[in-house]
């Protein structure tokens, strides 16, 4: 049976912080580390799962996300294809703003709509704002226009599924067990995909930080046979509990 496992980061710096992140390179927590080696211990328990391939984002936090759980699957010697399109959401003009400014700034309501709705995206950075991904040598070959100077999660999701349905899914199609190891919102865009969540639903959903969710595949084409997260069920409610909690919801 074809597997999927999805994998949000470890809590990061600027999460601990409570700082819309976005696209901003921001390295893990303490805590975070520690939620990647728990991800990774749960991992190498399930003897049914034999990750064959590794997708990240090109975002220090994912990338060490990966590079610690493989390490306690000890597995570092998996191939790991990174990809940009698995980036988080780029938040705009929020990013590096302290959720609670944010709300004295431009009200709770308007906050809240960003950070929920399906497709408001946050004001836009320009160009010459260092914000702006084009100051990032990691995307020189990325076309400028094809940049976002803001993101809402229709822009995420119209940026990320192509790239599922072009390179991810062939790995899957190949008998592979994959793993994404990617962000709150590239996530979200996936998981929407994938179970068929409406525009509405998809606001309410949450996905907690370090906590392997597995996919398994019916033998033929793309229909879930069961998904479900790795672990404790309390203390992924937990985790749920706490990421729907943050008023900003950075990830």
């Amino acid at each position: 049976m074809r597997k999927l496992v999805i994998l949000r980061h470890g809590e990061s710096i600027w999460n601990r912080e409570n700082l819309f992140t976005g696209w901003t390179d921001i390295d893990l927590s303490d805590k975070g580390r520690t939620e990647a080696e728990l991800a990774g211990k749960l991992l190498k328990e399930q003897q049914d799962i034999s990750i064959d391939v590794v997708y990240t984002s090109v975002l220090i936090r994912s990338i060490r996300t990966a590079n610690i759980a493989l390490e306690q699957m000890g597995k570092n010697w998996l191939p790991v294809k990174r990809h940009w399109r698995l980036n988080e959401r780029h938040y705009g003009g929020l990013q590096g703003l302290n959720k609670q400014e944010a709300v004295k700034e431009y009200g709770l309501d308007t906050v809240k709509k960003w950070r929920r709705s399906y497709d408001s995206p946050p004001p836009q950075v320009s160009i010459d704002d260092p914000r702006h991904p084009s100051h990032d040598a990691r995307y020189a070959n990325v076309p400028v226009d094809a940049l976002p100077c803001s993101e809402s999660l229709k822009d995420v999701y119209n940026r990320f599924i192509p790239y599922w349905q072009d390179v991810i899914l062939e790995d899957i199609n190949s008998n592979k067990d994959v793993l994404v190891v990617a962000h709150g919102n590239s996530l979200r865009a996936l998981v929407k995909y994938l179970e068929d969540i409406s525009e509405e639903e998809i606001a309410e959903l949450d996905i907690p930080t370090g906590i392997p969710r597995v996919y398994h595949f019916h033998a033929s084409g793309l229909n879930i046979k069961q998904a479900n997260y790795l672990g404790d069920p309390d203390a992924v409610r937990l985790a749920t509990l706490q990421v729907s909690q943050q008023l900003g919801n950075t990830k």
